[in-house]
């Protein structure tokens, strides 16, 4: 695969770094794009000509997520792209999981407190272990007035990848709401099941802090009103009359003022080194890794609580230690130059890419860590 192997020259991250559910190290070529952004602004190119890397950004987002062009928008945030679309739905009755993360709930509850629509929560699993949001867990909780349901294309926890085309089906004409952060460029997933796919680069897009994009359907456009859209999200918007214009046509009418053309330059290079391997390949490397962590823990005893259905696991391992010994474990493989994540009770994250070597002693060594902090 010339071009997989091309895509993962591009990176130099330490073989123990396992964290790329919390922030994937950019590429050198993102980094090249962003200095190159920055000499030019220091010059004083012209604005307009910096902007053009808005347009390279969001041609890429629509090839990777099947969505027409204006139906995107680049942001600085999946919280900040949520918060959109939520104040954006007055009326609506709005379902999700209370095992959300946080992004994919305070936006929902922020709304409902300005009296705009109502929130109702699928209750949390037991004993500190997420409930699915499964096609079935849905269904049950559906009423009559639910609207919209929102949910994580990957739960950040376990690792659950959401059947979106068995949640389509069950919630029929409601809007379906992704956060798609977990998942989106390394899951080769029909995106378009969504009706609004809201997703950050600086984690496996690997675009760094400050990129992300919105991705709406039509049907989505017809209902998410631009309530906290501002003067670039009209048309005309350098008129400067004084006068309130209409909303702009497509996603477009949600944005709030102009995003940096130096983050835009970095998901542009990022979405295009993406490409340039494709998707599949990223994502077949990524699930034979994440495999090869999961048999090494299930050979020395350790409980895996991710998913072991390929159809249902994404990148993330999730490793159970006692419940007072996650941070302590993480810490202790911090000294032998691995990252993870940990989170209470007692789990420890490992997140891996297609950069990651599955033969290399970093497996080896936190499979010793692990079975030492059992013992």
């Amino acid at each position: 695969m010339p071009g997989l192997d091309a895509y993962t020259t591009e990176f130099t991250e330490p073989a123990g770094y396992l964290n790329f559910a919390a922030y994937g190290p950019p590429s050198t070529a993102v980094v090249r794009s962003l200095t190159d952004a920055a000499q030019l602004a220091a010059s004083g190119e012209p604005a307009a000509n910096l902007h053009a890397a808005d347009a390279r950004a969001l041609a890429a987002v629509s090839r990777l997520s099947g969505f027409a062009r204006e139906n995107c928008l680049l942001t600085t945030s999946t919280s900040a792209g949520l918060q959109q679309i939520a104040f954006g739905l007055p009326g609506a009755r709005v379902l999700a999981g209370r095992d959300e993360f946080p992004s994919n709930l305070y936006p929902w509850w922020r709304a409902q407190e300005a009296g705009l629509l109502e929130v109702s929560l699928i209750a949390g699993g037991d004993h500190g272990v997420p409930r699915r949001m499964t096609p079935e867990t849905i269904d049950a909780a559906l009423t009559p007035a639910t609207t919209a349901v929102a949910i994580s294309a990957v739960d950040f926890r376990t690792g659950y990848r959401a059947d979106l085309r068995g949640i389509r089906d069950v919630i029929g004409e409601r809007l379906l709401i992704v956060d798609g952060i977990q998942g989106f460029g390394v899951l080769d997933a029909d995106w378009p099941l969504a009706d609004a796919l809201v997703v950050g680069g600086q984690k496996w897009l690997r675009a760094g802090w400050g990129t992300a994009f919105v991705a709406l359907s039509d049907r989505a456009l017809e209902r998410v009103r631009p309530t906290l859209g501002s003067w670039t999200g009209v048309e005309r918007p350098t008129a400067y009359d004084g006068l309130e214009h209409p909303p702009a046509p497509g996603a477009q009418r949600l944005s709030i003022t102009n995003v940096s053309p130096f983050t835009s330059a970095a998901l542009g290079t990022a979405l295009e080194l993406l490409e340039s391997a494709g998707v599949a390949a990223v994502a077949g490397r990524i699930t034979a890794s994440a495999g090869a962590v999961a048999d090494r823990l299930d050979a020395a005893g350790i409980e895996v609580l991710s998913p072991r259905d390929e159809a249902r696991r994404a990148g993330l391992v999730v490793a159970r230690v006692a419940d007072d010994r996650a941070a302590a474990t993480r810490d202790l493989l911090a000294d032998r130059g691995i990252t993870v994540t940990a989170h209470d009770p007692g789990r420890i994250r490992i997140s891996v890419h297609a950069t990651t070597d599955p033969g290399d002693e970093t497996f080896a060594t936190l499979v010793d860590v692990l079975t030492q902090v059992r013992s």
